[in-house]
């Protein structure tokens, strides 16, 4: 009788476990790393590119008169030999990137 509800008990926990995480998955905003790689992705649509960065921590940002949670980072590229820098700011909810601007 014991082993049956350790048996019972274990496959609830499995079970519990599994939902616990498909909800967690789902509500989960993006993470700073896979933000950078959706915008360098974006990025290279356009080109290769050099470098990047992203800060971890979001920021506010208002684009359009809307207030979005948004990771600040950027990527470099070689145009015509010259090393050219953008800023970008990543959605924290979509990954979509909401406004890019030439730096250097």
């Amino acid at each position: 009788m014991n082993v049956k509800k350790a048996a019972l008990a274990a496959g609830l926990g499995v079970a519990v476990g599994y939902l616990a995480k498909q909800q967690i998955d789902q509500y989960q905003k993006i993470t700073p790393e896979k933000a950078l790689k959706q915008a360098k992705e974006t990025f290279k649509k356009q080109g290769p590119i050099s470098g990047s960065w992203i800060y971890m921590k979001p920021e506010e940002v208002e684009k359009n008169g809307l207030l979005y949670n948004a990771y600040r980072g950027g990527v470099t590229r070689n145009i015509d030999g010259e090393n050219k820098q953008y800023e970008f700011y990543v959605d924290v909810e979509t990954g979509a990137v909401i406004g890019a601007v030439q730096t250097a």
